[in-house]
């Protein structure tokens, strides 16, 4: 069985177990989350999609939260000598998908 969940603008397919990283959640560390935007199920080969959602909630646990992998930005104007690089970490959540509840 899995979900289709949107999570902060962002869709994510999850199952009972699955740890993922999400953008910062302002839930405390050990806390659990639910997530009431389910836009698809699919539960012993019968698939729901939801118009726009379903009547099915996602429970997970907030697990630690922490800084991703660095993304370096760097700008350029040709001809100009203009050269500028930036660095940035997003702030992340990682939670682990304790049940889906139908």
């Amino acid at each position: 069985m899995y979900a289709v969940v949107d999570i902060q603008g962002q869709q994510f397919k999850v199952e009972k177990g699955t740890k993922l990283f999400v953008n910062r959640l302002e839930n405390e560390e050990g806390s659990d989350v639910n997530f009431e935007k389910v836009l698809l199920i699919e539960n012993e080969d019968k698939v729901e999609v939801g118009s726009p959602i379903l009547n099915v909630s996602v429970t997970a646990k907030v697990l630690k939260h922490c800084k991703g992998e660095t993304v370096l930005v760097f700008k350029k104007k040709r001809r100009k000598g203009y050269q500028k690089l930036n660095g940035h970490r997003q702030y992340l959540s990682e939670i682990e998908i304790q049940d889906i509840n139908i």
